[in-house]
């Protein structure tokens, strides 16, 4: 099986929470849903065309935290829209509590995220497609992290043309996130030092949209992950992939 691994990366970044109305919320990592987005802005593909060929049935998509995320809430200064002859400020304005992924130290730090996609039978096309673009650097719409303003870059691509699916160990340390479901025991340290932190999270996040270009959701995924680069020792109850290049050695499971 071929995994194409994509490390983007950018300043600020910003998944809202689309059941909270009254703040914008975010998410700490991108859902299914907005990677399917970012992968079909790589294509060319139009506005919600892309729902039916890059289901979760046909290309499979994983991701991992690559450098320590934080979340903060800043204050907007929006227009108060009551209405249709407000947009002119004339209403005046109101400060919107708006959540943003960062690095720890927002000045120096980037928000790394590392994608893994590959494809089941019926996707071999578009991966094809995919692929090529990707690894040719020949994209249609540029990347952002959520919102138009965070902007994001391609920082590496990466082939791997021979992943084996790997059977249940005891132990393992995963370093995608993974379903919740997937997981039977989790190994957590609780005496790590400062240095080591250990920082886990649980989320829902939309995965599927149905294929009437109305974003309809179709299914959640429920998913756990770490907010470093560090994976989670856990014992899984379905089989995982292995991908190796050189030193390095990372256990994955696709968000499926």
């Amino acid at each position: 099986m071929e995994v194409l691994q994509i490390d983007v990366g950018g300043k600020l970044a910003h998944f809202r929470k689309y059941y909270a109305n009254n703040t914008a919320m975010s998410f700490s990592i991108p859902p299914r849903t907005t990677l399917m987005g970012m992968l079909a802005g790589l294509l060319g593909r139009p506005r919600d065309s892309y729902y039916e060929e890059l289901a979760s049935e046909r290309i499979r998509i994983g991701i991992r935290v690559m450098q320590p995320i934080k979340k903060t809430f800043h204050r907007l200064n929006l227009l108060k829209i009551v209405g249709k002859g407000d947009f002119d400020g004339s209403n005046g304005r109101i400060q919107t509590p708006f959540e943003v992924v960062s690095g720890l130290n927002i000045s120096n730090d980037m928000v790394v995220y590392r994608l893994y996609v590959s494809c089941h039978e019926l996707g071999l096309e578009t991966f094809a497609e995919l692929k090529q673009a990707v690894l040719e650097r020949q994209f249609h719409y540029a990347l952002t992290f959520g919102t138009a303003n965070f902007t994001a870059s391609l920082l590496s691509v990466t082939l791997f043309t021979d992943v084996q699916k790997q059977e249940v160990k005891e132990w393992v340390t995963v370093h995608s996130a993974m379903p919740s479901d997937a997981v039977e025991q989790l190994d957590f340290d609780r005496q790590r030092t400062a240095d080591t932190l250990q920082l886990i999270e649980e989320e829902l996040l939309p995965g599927d949209f149905v294929s009437n270009f109305d974003r309809e959701l179709r299914r959640m995924d429920r998913l756990l992950f770490s907010t470093t680069a560090s994976g989670i020792k856990v014992r899984l109850a379905k089989p995982y992939y292995t991908l190796n290049q050189g030193s390095e050695t990372q256990h994955i499971l696709f968000m499926e």
